[in-house]
């Protein structure tokens, strides 16, 4: 069965790099592929739609907001090759979550336990700014990604973006029939929504602007991921 799921992931991954939907993300991200940055220049950059990546018996789906146009979208991973990443993994590691505490590229050595890393919209946006409209032309990835990893029970939203993505996200597997909330759940730094199959657990993005002032911190990070096993627990 696990062979199953693992053959079917690599399938929906291998469509979702050949995605096309939206002409802007399209021509930013081939773009930058083009032009590089200058301490990049000798490396041939990824530059297409990033799938997911992990175990895919994970019971946490960490939901980022896109990858970055220089990181991700140059190592072809999501959240590897930058500062963010750097803080995300050395966390992971201090959890238990991951096997070592960085990730630079494709075949490193990394193996994450029990966690799956996907964001919102699959392609490096201009401005790190997606709109609207491409994270909900983004969506049905996600839905077809979250409906194999059937194991999964806490989505942690990576900032607020994530988190509205993740509202609608869950609302689209949920079925028409269930009525959306209202209020909507306001997302803040271990903000909480259980429900059921999934709960949303709100963590600030780890972004140089929210790390380097101190705004998200080691600690913080880490209580959030402990409180992910737990609520899947």
């Amino acid at each position: 069965m696990e062979s199953q799921v693992t053959s079917e992931l690599t399938g929906l991954a291998a469509e979702i790099s050949d995605c096309r939907r939206c002409p802007r993300l399209v021509e930013w991200r081939e773009q930058v592929a083009r032009e590089r940055r200058a301490a990049f220049a000798d490396q041939r950059y990824w530059g297409r739609p990033l799938p997911g990546f992990g175990d895919p018996s994970a019971r946490l789906l960490l939901l980022g907001l896109a990858p970055a146009a220089h990181g991700a979208n140059r190592t072809g991973r999501m959240f590897t090759g930058d500062r963010s990443g750097d803080f995300l993994f050395a966390a992971l590691a201090r959890t238990g979550l991951a096997n070592q505490p960085a990730s630079i590229a494709r075949g490193d050595g990394l193996v994450l336990r029990d966690v799956w890393i996907t964001a919102a919209v699959r392609c490096a946006p201009p401005a790190n700014r997606p709109t609207p409209f491409e994270r909900d032309n983004c969506m049905p990835w996600s839905v077809r990604e979250l409906g194999l990893l059937t194991n999964v029970r806490v989505v942690v939203c990576l900032g607020a973006f994530a988190w509205t993505a993740a509202l609608r996200l869950t609302a689209m597997l949920a079925g028409p029939d269930l009525p959306p909330l209202r209020p909507r759940p306001r997302f803040g730094h271990g903000a909480e929504l259980r429900g059921e199959p999934y709960s949303l657990l709100g963590c600030y993005h780890p972004s140089q602007q929210n790390t380097f002032t101190g705004k998200l911190t080691e600690s913080m990070i880490d209580a959030v991921l402990e409180r992910a096993r737990e609520l899947a627990d």
